[in-house]
């Protein structure tokens, strides 16, 4: 008889769910932490033909274990190929190799643009994060972006940004300029799923996890949050996936939480 895992944490939904969304997808451009554990887990499970790049300029990349940082040595050994920088964000980004750009961020609004570099007022913030690093060009270029969020509150899912880190399509497109992709596409949050096909769309709530109530999601967002006509209820991480979440891809819990 199979013992049952241990129930699973909001890490290890976020990341489980975030996996099954890249199922038929062929490359993403993975960030960091829980964009890195998604890819790790799909490569596993529902996209065995993926192929994972870094903005260190490491492509296909096939570590022995979860790299800490983009430039982490174990992701070069293995990998398919190791590029310039300048090569990667001209040649890969920028000639529409990406299928998917997986981001992180601090604060998404509505239209899925994105801020991970302060929090409060820009002269004096509250909190300073990272910055933008290549997630700009990711957003322009990208065919499509997933965000994971750890917190689904209404200053993380937010009516108005307090700074503008990667501006998705509409914004630009504002501006004068034309992105290649859709933006993005889907955010996975602990509450449940957002989506919106691409330019002209707001995010509307598709999914919620079980026990969640719209009334919840729509609660803790910044905004009048839409409901997407299929609500559906996401499908709770199984025991195998879990179990390859813990003692595979991240058994040191580097990400996991």
């Amino acid at each position: 008889m199979t013992v049952p895992a241990q129930a699973p944490t909001s890490s290890e939904v976020l990341a489980v769910v975030a996996s099954r969304e890249l199922a038929g997808r062929r490359t993403v451009f993975a960030g960091i932490g829980l964009p890195t554990l998604a890819a790790s887990l799909a490569h596993l499970t529902v996209a065995p033909a993926l192929e994972v790049v870094y903005e260190s300029g490491v492509c296909g990349a096939h570590p022995s274990h979860l790299p800490e940082t983009i430039a982490d040595s174990v992701l070069v050994t293995g990998a398919e190929a190791v590029i310039p920088m300048p090569a990667l964000f001209g040649y890969v980004l920028q000639g529409g190799h990406i299928d998917v750009g997986f981001l992180g961020a601090a604060q998404i609004d509505r239209w899925g643009n994105l801020n991970s570099s302060v929090i409060g007022d820009w002269q004096r913030p509250d909190v300073r994060l990272p910055g933008s690093g290549g997630a700009v060009e990711v957003m322009a270029n990208s065919r499509e972006v997933f965000v994971v969020m750890r917190r689904h509150e209404p200053r993380s899912l937010t009516d108005a940004l307090d700074f503008c880190t990667s501006p998705g399509p509409d914004r630009a497109l504002a501006d004068g300029i034309r992105p290649r992709g859709a933006g993005v596409t889907r955010v996975i949050t602990e509450l449940g799923i957002l989506a919106r096909g691409g330019p002209g769309e707001e995010l509307r709530l598709t999914a919620v996890h079980p026990g969640v109530t719209v009334d919840q999601v729509q609660a803790a967002t910044g905004w009048e949050l839409k409901v997407g006509e299929d609500l559906t209820v996401v499908v709770p991480p199984t025991d195998a996936e879990l179990r390859l979440l813990r003692r595979t891809v991240d058994p040191d819990r580097i990400y996991l939480r």
